[in-house]
């Protein structure tokens, strides 16, 4: 039997016997018979099965294929913005498919970029600190240069309104002109920081308009006159005079147009001209124009002039002085309020310095007749009136009781904020004129104490810091108003009208 497949051998065995019974081979056939089927069955099952397989394989192979051209196509990417970042190791990126060497290069790179964050991180914070401490550094210097150029430009006024000789005036003239030179010179640079830092903030309030370019250019007509100039206001009929707006600040802008003007013309005429450009319900739009006949300027200088700290006569003679900040402080201050400063100028014949200002209307302000008639604070006299002044600086306490005493006013003074609480409590006052950086006590915790006491008379700051900061502080601890030094005599007999 070793023809036979070894399961028939097996089945011969066991289903016939040596006698050859009938009955064997019937019982051998059906098993063989059996067996054929179970191989049928488990053939079907094998071939189901093997198709199941094959499909399910085609499936893995698809997804395999898929899954390696994405990671082929994710190194491509990884490689090319590697070789971006890594010059150094373009020829490995080049040869290189290996994942785990590409991954090692953009870890690598990894480091590098969050070391590049912390340094840049490290370089704001630097960059911040640099930037208070300049800003603490103004002020400071601020502060140190206006408390003896308080006590020089207040004698200067005192001087002026005394009895002097005539041989005398040209001198008090000129130290008037240095102080004030001095002091813009200050307020340049304090205000190109404080533009630099983002810390200028503009105000809204009723602006009489028609009436500060009169004053404007009555406030500068005497400076143009030094250079034989003829400095004129023209206003356009329908132009609007009441609106809201931050009046110190374009002051400031017309002012330093106006000076500018001045300075490069001689023997010329100089005009402020308003007009209305176009208006709407809530806003008006106007065009605020300085023309001068002066020297012009130049194609090439016009590109420089509003640079900071730039100034068109460079000459080792410096002709014509100044700080060469006020056009740039007046392009920044301009931009704030969504307007640009431009110019036109020939060399040799005059420049025309402009720019369109859009302003809120003023609608408390029924028409123009009424704003000539709005109340303002009319002056009153001062005589007997008891100012309590603290303040721990023996020439600003002369200066301002000479200035006070001028106009009849009694003073009696206080050298720092705890005396003038001691003397708040055993007398009465009709006003304080508070200085804020002193020994011992502060104004602004004296004010804070005064006014838990139940005091409520006026209280004016009286600083050399300047800063809206500083401003903020001072009415907020309970004071009333606020002036910087050096006071002008004006301006303090204006506060005291009001608060009285």
């Amino acid at each position: 039997m070793n023809e036979f497949h070894p399961l028939l051998k097996r089945l011969i065995r066991k289903h016939l016997s040596e006698t050859k019974d009938v009955s064997d081979i019937s019982t051998f056939l059906e098993a063989v018979n059996r067996t054929f089927l179970s191989f049928e069955r488990d053939k079907k099952i094998t071939e189901h099965a093997f198709e199941v397989s094959e499909k399910e394989f085609q499936g893995v192979l698809a997804d395999l294929k898929a899954q390696y051209s994405l990671k082929e196509a994710s190194i491509l990417k990884i490689k090319d913005a590697l070789k971006q970042l890594d010059s150094k190791n373009q020829k490995v990126l080049d040869k290189s498919d290996d994942i785990i060497q590409i991954i090692e290069i953009l870890q690598k790179q990894i480091r590098i970029q969050k070391d590049l964050e912390q340094t840049l991180i490290d370089s704001k914070e630097n960059a911040e600190k640099a930037a208070k401490a300049k800003s603490d550094f103004l002020s400071v210097m601020s502060h140190e240069i206006r408390t003896p150029l308080n006590a020089i430009i207040g004698n200067i006024h005192i001087l002026k309104e005394e009895d002097h000789l005539e041989s005398q005036k040209e001198s008090i003239e000129t130290l008037e002109l240095s102080s004030n030179n001095l002091l813009s010179l200050i307020n340049d640079i304090l205000d190109f920081s404080k533009l630099e830092d983002g810390k200028v903030y503009f105000s809204k309030h009723s602006i009489d308009l028609k009436k500060l370019a009169e004053d404007i250019v009555s406030t500068y007509k005497v400076k143009a006159l030094e250079n034989q100039n003829e400095l004129t206001c023209h206003w356009a009929e329908g132009t609007p005079s009441a609106v809201l707006g931050d009046q110190v600040r374009l002051n400031q802008i017309l002012g330093n147009l106006i000076s500018n003007a001045i300075k490069f013309t001689l023997n010329g005429k100089i005009g402020l001209h308003v007009s209305l450009e176009k208006e709407d319900t809530d806003m008006c739009y106007l065009k605020f124009s300085v023309k001068d006949s002066g020297i012009g300027i130049s194609e090439k200088d016009q590109k420089l002039i509003f640079e900071r700290f730039t100034q068109v006569d460079t000459n080792d003679n410096r002709e014509h002085g100044g700080s060469g900040l006020g056009l740039s402080i007046t392009k920044m201050l301009l931009e704030l309020q969504g307007s640009k400063i431009q110019l036109s100028s020939v060399l040799g014949q005059g420049s025309e310095f402009y720019f369109t200002l859009g302003l809120e209307k003023d609608k408390s302000v029924q028409n123009e007749s009424s704003i000539n008639q709005s109340p303002i604070h009319k002056e009153k006299s001062l005589e007997g009136v008891k100012v309590l002044l603290v303040e721990d600086v023996s020439f600003n306490v002369i200066v301002i009781k000479k200035i006070l005493s001028k106009w009849g006013v009694q003073v009696e003074v206080a050298d720092n904020g705890k005396v003038a609480i001691g003397k708040v409590l055993e007398d009465k006052y009709d006003l304080i004129l508070m200085d804020i950086q002193m020994p011992i006590m502060d104004g602004y915790e004296a004010t804070r104490e005064i006014r838990k006491m139940g005091v409520q008379i006026p209280v004016i700051a009286l600083t050399a810091a300047v800063s809206l900061e500083t401003e903020k502080a001072a009415l907020d601890s309970g004071m009333n108003d606020y002036l910087t030094k050096p006071v002008n005599p004006k301006d303090l007999k204006e506060v005291l009208n009001k608060s009285l």
